[in-house]
C-alpha cells in the first residue's frame, strides 16, 4: 500500500466541495484501486467521536479517489480547524489511511463580506 500523503484543504460552510486526489503506490506508480473501497470524515480532532462523512468515488482507471460534500453538509461543519482521512478497505477487510490533512473550516459570510469590500 501507499505512504499516506499529507494534503490540507479550506472548505467554505454551506457550499459544495469537492477534491480530487491522486494516489500512487510506494515506488511512485499508480495505486491498484481495484476490489477497494474509500471512506472519507471530517472531525473538530483526530479523536473525536463526532464525524461528518464526505462522498467518495473511486475511480480504478487513473487511480484516483474524489472526496465531496454538499452544502447542506458542509452548512453543518464545526468553523476552524478540524481533521481528515481517507482510508481505503480492502475485499479482505485491510483498512489503509492513504490521505489525510488538516482542513480549515471558514464561515461564507466572512467570504462574501471580504468579497465585497
Amino acid at each position: 500500500m501507499s505512504a499516506v500523503s499529507v494534503v490540507n484543504l479550506v472548505i467554505q460552510k454551506g457550499t459544495d466541495f469537492e477534491e480530487t486526489f491522486a494516489l500512487a503506490s510506494e515506488d511512485g506508480g499508480i495505486l491498484n484501486l481495484t476490489n477497494q473501497t474509500a471512506t472519507a470524515k471530517l472531525r473538530k480532532y483526530p479523536t473525536s467521536t463526532t464525524s461528518y462523512t464526505f462522498s467518495t468515488t473511486l475511480t480504478v482507471a487513473d487511480s484516483t479517489v474524489k472526496i465531496s460534500m454538499t452544502d447542506d453538509v458542509t452548512a453543518t461543519l464545526p468553523s476552524g480547524r478540524c481533521y481528515y482521512d481517507i482510508v481505503l478497505t480492502s475485499s479482505g477487510g485491510n483498512k489503509s489511511k492513504v490521505v489525510q490533512g488538516n482542513v480549515i473550516v471558514e464561515e461564507t459570510s466572512s467570504l462574501w463580506q471580504l468579497m465585497s469590500e
